[in-house]
């Protein structure tokens, strides 16, 4: 069974979570608090997904996502948001979840969300043998990493793929509803404005100047371009 992090400190919505965690398959290790969470991450090392409430008694979500995005990139997380406060849907991508789930939620919602990650995870364990070199990039292909002039630049699993497709494709135009589908697929539920959060988290990594991108350009009304 694949383990994965609930991180809530109210104990109904933390039991109603991992009770349909458990009847999806997956294996819930439960923390109340912040330092909850890492101690139970040191516990279970082959943790590779987590659920992460905001609002904690100790330290927020969005510290906790930080935290464990500096030591594992790849790890799956997704946010539990307000419906009211859309700034941390918007904060807690760029902290380096990879999605969000708003409150109140439909197990439903939940279940197929956390799927469609762990669907992504499954496909990075999947090697391929090759890498695509677009100066001053190289992405490589079988361990999944990107380097800009020889160096090293670290990205999430979603970061990942929206480079591989558009290294995949350069010049040309994506639509929003092109990326989505790809990185997140078919069946997501939630909103095209996952897809520009990521790519502003991604230019803030790989270009010189975020603020005046070079590299990943907007087609305004449309989509995105790598502009090779």
């Amino acid at each position: 069974m694949k383990k994965i992090l609930v991180l809530e400190d109210e104990t109904s919505i933390r039991s109603f979570v991992v009770i349909n965690l458990k009847r999806a398959g997956y294996e819930p290790i439960e923390a109340g608090t912040g330092a909850e969470a890492f101690e139970r991450l040191k516990e279970n090392p082959d943790t590779r997904l987590a659920i992460l409430d905001i609002m904690l008694p100790d330290i927020d979500g969005f510290e906790v996502c930080r935290r464990i995005r500096a030591q594992d990139p790849h790890m799956g997380i997704v946010m539990l948001t307000a419906r009211t406060q859309e700034m941390d849907k918007v904060t807690g991508l760029m902290t380096g979840a990879d999605d969000y789930v708003t409150k109140p939620f439909s197990p439903a919602e939940l279940i197929a969300r956390i799927d469609a990650l762990s669907r992504r995870l499954g496909d990075a364990e999947q090697q391929d043998t090759g890498e695509i070199i677009q100066e001053p990039f190289k992405l490589n292909t079988r361990n999944r990493t990107l380097e800009k002039n020889g160096v090293r630049i670290k990205l999430t699993q979603v970061e990942y793929v929206i480079m591989k497709m558009f290294m995949e494709n350069p010049g040309k135009a994506l639509s929003r509803e092109d990326i989505l589908n790809t990185v997140w697929g078919r069946d997501y539920f939630g909103e095209l404005k996952i897809v520009d959060v990521n790519i502003r988290r991604l230019r803030i990594k790989i270009e010189d100047d975020s603020t005046n991108p070079s590299y990943i350009t907007t087609v305004w009304g449309y989509g995105y371009k790598w502009g090779f």
